[in-house]
């Protein structure tokens, strides 16, 4: 079963920076989001902190239930 708002890969868990606000895709940098870290939201969950690789803009998205969760346990290792 799919996550329908989900905006990176379940197994890697990388994006592309497409969007200003989320869904508008009117960014024009195009580089790939790097999942760099983890918070934890009292109502969202896990929520994937994402670094542009080619911008440096930082972007958060939340984390699906079918995401790989060793990535996820991994990145929660990096705070």
């Amino acid at each position: 079963m799919g996550y329908s708002c989900r905006n990176h890969c379940p197994n890697c868990l990388y994006s592309k920076h497409v969007d200003k606000n989320p869904g508008d895709r009117q960014e024009d940098c195009h580089g790939m989001l790097e999942p760099i870290g983890i918070e934890i939201d009292s109502k969202k969950g896990y929520v994937i902190i994402f670094k542009c690789q080619k911008c440096g803009v930082i972007r958060k998205n939340k984390a699906a239930k079918d995401d790989n969760m060793d990535l996820i346990i991994k990145l929660s290792c990096n705070q």
